[in-house]
C-alpha cells in the first residue's frame, strides 16, 4: 500500500501570484504614462508594485512581454467597463468612448507605439495587439450606439468617432482639453443621431 499524501491547498499562493501579476501590470502601465519608455524599467516597475526585480521576471521575462501585456491588461479591463455600460443615450456612449483615449491608459499605448516604431523586437508585438485592441473596441462601440453595419456609410462613422477619439487623446496629452472635447463629444453625439438614425 501506498503513501497517502494530504491534498495541497494552492489557492492561496495562486491567488498571491495573480495580485502581484496585476500589482506589475498596473504598475507598469503608471509608469509608461509618468516616465515613457525610456524612463520605464523592469525595476522601476517592479519597486513601484512593491515586488522584487526576480518576482517581475517571473511573471514576465522580459521588458517587452511586461509592457505589451500591461497595455493589453487595462485594455481588456477598460473593455470590460465599456460592455457594463448601461444602454443610455448617444453622448454618454460617445462620452465613454473618448475616455478611452484620455486616460492613463491611452498614454501608455501612446508610449509603447513611439516605441514600437523603433525596436525591432517590439513592433510586430504593438502591431498585433494594437489590431485586436481595435477590432474589440469598434465592435463595442457598434454595439453600445446600436449602430447597423449593414447601412453604407455605418462603418466609417463609428471608425471615424474612433479615429477622432483617438486625436482628442493626442490634443489631451499635452494640455488638458476638457472643456473643448465635452463640447465636440456632444457634436458627434448629434452627427451620430443622423447618421445613425
Amino acid at each position: 500500500m501506498g503513501v497517502v499524501t494530504p491534498p495541497t491547498d494552492r489557492t492561496p499562493k495562486q491567488d498571491r501570484s495573480r495580485a502581484t501579476r496585476r500589482r506589475l501590470l498596473e504598475a507598469a502601465v503608471a509608469c509608461l504614462a509618468e516616465h515613457g519608455w525610456a524612463g520605464s524599467t523592469v525595476s522601476v516597475v517592479a519597486e513601484r508594485a512593491g515586488v522584487s526585480r526576480g518576482a517581475a521576471q517571473h511573471h514576465f521575462p522580459t521588458r517587452e512581454d511586461l509592457f505589451t501585456a500591461a497595455v493589453e491588461y487595462v485594455a481588456e479591463e477598460r473593455s470590460a467597463a465599456l460592455c457594463a455600460l448601461p444602454v443610455q443615450g448617444r453622448t454618454a456612449v460617445v462620452a465613454a468612448l473618448v475616455d478611452l483615449y484620455t486616460g492613463p491608459l491611452f498614454r501608455a499605448a501612446l508610449q509603447l507605439w513611439v516605441a514600437a516604431s523603433n525596436e525591432e523586437q517590439l513592433h510586430p508585438r504593438v502591431t498585433e495587439l494594437e489590431a485586436r485592441v481595435g477590432r474589440e473596441t469598434h465592435r463595442i462601440a457598434v454595439e453600445l450606439l446600436t449602430a447597423d453595419e449593414t447601412r453604407p456609410g455605418v462603418r466609417e462613422t463609428v471608425q471615424g468617432l474612433l479615429d477622432m477619439a483617438r486625436g482628442l487623446g493626442l490634443a489631451n496629452v499635452l494640455t488638458d482639453d476638457t472643456a473643448r472635447r465635452r463640447k465636440v463629444v456632444a457634436q458627434w453625439a448629434t452627427l451620430l443621431d443622423n447618421a445613425l438614425a
